[in-house]
């Protein structure tokens, strides 16, 4: 077995947290609203790729979604049941911009205007993302992340939205799960765009992360108020034997430091960089090609927080290779091992101090594609991870929220509507909404302030 944390017995009392912990939930724009050629909105890569045979299973689109562009103000009213004082979504770029640069689309901007007001109005802070992967087809038709223009292009729209949302005070995201997108749309095909070129996937890691920096300046120099930071899913590496820690270690820096050092630290980790099993371009030195004077500085511009997202952890065996080791999800990519939040945590309060951390998914999917209500497995999972967050915390993690993902059934990419990860059940043919247990679970976690145990 992995060598994790030293053994924990949770406590037979309730575990309590600070005063003024923030409890939320997530989802984002192409999952759940549906509408994707209403009112103005611009093709994304996530249509495109839905069109293509064969890309998504069951032929599913992101239409109807959960119907949320026509269901909001219902669906917000379940978010105030439940009592959650935050709601981290996503702005569609192509609902704003729809090629991606130029004319703005007021429909577009009216739709958010309302979201976010109704959330003010029942006391939940709006957690904005701006990029959760829908990049504007015409944007890609140029080049998409591979080319530095997108980066560009993408602080020009972040812009938009700061002066249009920002006199409300918000958390924003930059970019959510930069690797996710470069990795498994740019280099693995799973996702949208489709591609398998390591080296468009080395150019899309940077050149989402150089957006990220030039959003976070473009923040700075706007009248905007709240906070803003990035959304990264990280993961702990467990070598399954003393003899693979240099293996983890290669993994570690592939999924983590990757993305962490450019963003917190001001450098990309020359060991990682070295070791990406084909992901740089040709070799090191065409990676750094890719860095231009300036770059980095600007990708470390300091932010407010770091978003962790959280669904796992990894074995390391031979050569590098990631291995299963922990109990899996009915996602196959997920190895549920809720110790791992722990680790994670304070790994990164003790690697990058001083940076407020807030944990803006974590979740698990049920275990059939069919309407579920009785989702035990999901109490169990959210009690646990609870528990070690709250451990973080005592730890001296500065912890300072928990979204859950998600907050309601959704499209789940390239599964289509095979996966479900929500607290609130969907319907996808009638859009009727039923909250499952893990709801009810949550609002108690929520009204109480605490997790109590098993």
């Amino acid at each position: 077995m992995p060598t994790t944390s030293a053994a924990w017995i949770p406590p037979t009392d309730p575990m309590r947290f600070p005063t003024g912990y923030t409890w939320g939930a997530a989802t984002s724009a192409f999952q759940i609203e549906g509408s994707t050629t209403v009112d103005g909105r611009g093709p994304s890569v996530w249509d495109t790729f839905c069109a293509e045979p064969g890309r998504v299973r069951g032929g599913a689109t992101g239409d109807p979604g959960a119907d949320h562009y026509v269901r909001w103000e219902s669906d917000l009213d379940l978010m105030a049941e439940l009592g959650i004082g935050a709601y981290r979504f996503s702005v569609a770029w192509p609902r704003i911009q729809p090629t991606g640069s130029g004319a703005v689309n007021q429909k577009g901007i009216d739709f958010y205007r309302r979201l976010v007001d109704g959330l003010v109005d029942r006391g939940i802070r709006p957690g904005i993302t701006l990029f959760h992967w829908d990049l504007p087809q015409a944007l890609q038709d140029a080049g998409g992340w591979p080319s530095r223009d997108t980066a560009y292009r993408f602080a020009d729209y972040a812009a938009i939205m700061f002066d249009a949302l920002g006199d409300v005070a918000a958390d924003w995201f930059t970019i959510n799960e930069p690797k996710t997108h470069a990795f498994v749309g740019h280099w693995y095909g799973g996702h949208a765009p489709g591609l398998t070129s390591p080296d468009a996937a080395a150019a899309a890691v940077h050149h989402q992360l150089l957006g990220h920096g030039l959003a976070v300046e473009r923040f700075r120099a706007s009248s905007a108020v709240g906070r803003i930071g990035i959304a990264l899913n990280l993961a702990p590496i467990y070598p399954i034997s003393e003899v693979f820690a240099d293996s983890a270690k290669r993994i570690d820096g592939r999924e983590n430091r990757l993305f962490l050092d450019p963003v917190l630290l001001g450098r990309y980790p020359t060991d990682a960089v070295g070791n990406l099993r084909g992901l740089v371009p040709a070799n090191r030195a065409a990676f750094d090609a890719l860095v231009l004077d300036g770059d980095l500085a600007t990708i470390s511009s300091p932010s407010d927080f770091l978003a962790v997202q959280y669904y796992g952890a990894e074995g390391a065996g031979f050569d590098g290779a990631s291995v299963p080791v922990f109990p899996t999800s009915s996602a196959p990519w997920q190895q549920v091992h809720p110790e791992g939040l722990f680790d994670l945590l304070t790994r990164i309060a003790a690697d990058y101090p001083a940076i407020p951390l807030v944990i803006t998914e974590n979740g698990m999917p049920d275990p059939t594609s069919a309407v579920t209500v009785d989702d035990d497995h999901r109490v169990e999972f959210f009690r646990t991870h609870f528990q070690q967050a709250r451990r973080a915390i005592d730890a001296g993690v500065p912890l300072e929220a928990h979204y859950v993902w998600s907050m309601l059934d959704n499209f789940e990419w390239a599964e289509g509507y095979e996966q479900r990860w929500g607290i609130v059940a969907v319907d996808f043919d009638t859009q009727e909404r039923t909250p499952k247990k893990s709801f009810a679970f949550y609002q108690g976690v929520i009204g109480d302030n605490a997790v109590a145990p098993a």
